[in-house]
């Protein structure tokens, strides 16, 4: 995949980026281990100034940092400005926080004094996705700065210059030269990247075989990762939930990023008694978005962001039909415009026993199953390969208990729509990854947790 930006509601290559070549990527490496020896020494109050200038930086410039994701991938603006907000809080919260969550620990024991220390690994690469192209990254390299690690950014080949501002935000909010760096590499170069002594851990978020094919090579190396991959995620709707708000959080929920999130609903598994309403409010809600110019501000689904996920999101819609399943609205890619739109569509009836019904659709498609009770709810809910989030829907106390102990996610959310959040750890089980971010969590995981005994 060529490193360029491509509109993807016009399909106009807007500008290609020559990837960088083998004494290049030596370069950065060395800088960005020379900038470790002396930015490891820097005090905690050094680090969240310049991660609070991150944030104002972000903040002041949102519009145009905006602009540059849906330019690049699709995004609706709107979506897009709500992103880099959310960016300028996390750096905000590890700005805060993390003094606090890499203090000495002490610990009683046999000797005078003893105690946990955390300490900085090193080089952290950051092998990122396109589809939160800001949000990504600075959840990975907040808490990561503020350790006292240096950041490697090999950004997705689609945002290259996503990119680039992000390293320059960095460099502009005053943190040392070679602290954050942009690798601009196709994804061939990551398991070389992995050989390299200067390089001591790394973090993924991306598809499975992806994160198969950073493991491997990590492991070949015994270096540290942190693997946050796809997921299936359910949304559970059992009788006692409030229908209507539930419908609404349904359709955030799905079409949220263009359909284009890890932790977007997928399958919606709904209890016999009240399916039929919540299908035909569900349908109404989709009937009613709007697909368009994501510049616009009354968009409500930009285009996919590449031909490619168009093609094998219809290939799934596709097998889902012939497996049994049924559409009542979308289903076909819009072919009356430029660019990589794809309705929002419903598929009812898919036998869940199919191996269509346990696959990840990344894009606006909504799989709906009906269940008897709550017993089938979660059993359906745990058939998946994957296990990053789960919404469930109810008002009954015992059914919440079972729900929360039984799901098996790295996060379950009740009567709300599955989000992340700086000051809750993030991450799944399964094929979904190993591994957390976000919270005191996510900062702990690229420290040398250090024992220390003295007598």
């Amino acid at each position: 995949m060529a490193i360029a930006t491509i509109n993807p509601a016009t399909g106009e290559t807007i500008q290609t980026f020559e990837p960088l070549n083998d004494v290049e990527i030596d370069a950065k490496l060395d800088l960005a281990n020379r900038a470790f020896e002396s930015y490891r020494q820097t005090s905690f109050q050094k680090r969240s100034h310049w991660l609070e200038k991150a944030a104002d930086i972000l903040e002041q410039d949102k519009a145009e940092f905006a602009k540059l994701m849906t330019l690049e991938m699709g995004k609706p603006l709107k979506a897009a400005i709500g992103e880099v907000e959310k960016c300028a809080t996390v750096c905000r919260y590890y700005a805060e926080h993390a003094p606090g969550f890499l203090a000495d620990v002490p610990v009683k024991t046999d000797a005078s004094h003893s105690f946990v220390r955390y300490q900085p690994l090193g080089a952290i690469l950051a092998v990122m996705p396109w589809n939160f192209p800001f949000w990504q990254v600075f959840r990975f390299a907040a808490p990561a700065l503020m350790a006292g690690n240096v950041g490697l950014l090999k950004h997705a080949s689609n945002v290259p210059q996503c990119a680039l501002a992000i390293e320059e935000i960095i460099h502009r909010a005053g943190f040392p030269e070679g602290v954050f760096q942009t690798l601009l590499i196709g994804a061939a170069k990551v398991a070389d990247l992995m050989t390299d002594d200067r390089i001591k851990a790394a973090t993924l978020t991306g598809s499975e075989p992806a994160g198969i094919s950073l493991a491997i090579a990590a492991g070949k190396q015994i270096k540290k990762t942190v693997l946050e991959l796809g997921g299936s995620d359910p949304f559970i709707v059992l009788a006692s939930a409030d229908l209507e708000a539930a419908v609404v959080t349904a359709t955030t929920a799905r079409m949220l990023n263009n359909g284009q999130s890890c932790i977007a609903a997928k399958r919606f598994i709904v209890a016999q008694a009240i399916a039929d309403k919540f299908e035909k409010l569900l349908l109404d809600k989709f009937e009613a978005l709007k697909v368009g110019d994501p510049m616009q501000p009354d968009t409500d689904i930009g285009p996919l962001a590449t031909p490619g996920i168009v093609q094998d999101l219809h290939q799934q819609v596709q097998t889902a039909t012939k497996s049994g399943g049924k559409v009542l609205i979308g289903g076909h890619p819009l072919s009356d415009r430029p660019g990589n739109f794809y309705p929002p569509t419903i598929i009812i009836d898919i036998p869940p026993d199919t191996p269509i019904a346990k696959e990840e659709f990344f894009g606006p498609v909504a799989m709906l199953f009906r269940v008897p009770d709550i017993d089938a709810a979660i059993k359906l809910a745990n058939d998946t390969p994957f296990g990053l989030g789960a919404s469930a829907w109810t008002t009954n106390d015992q059914e919440r208990h079972r729900l929360i102990e039984e799901i098996q996610a790295g996060s379950v959310f009740i009567n709300g729509m599955v989000k992340s959040d700086p000051r809750l750890p993030f991450g799944g089980i399964k094929r979904s990854g190993y591994g957390r971010e976000l919270s005191i969590q996510g900062i702990h995981e690229f420290v040398n947790v250090k024992t220390v005994w003295v007598k």
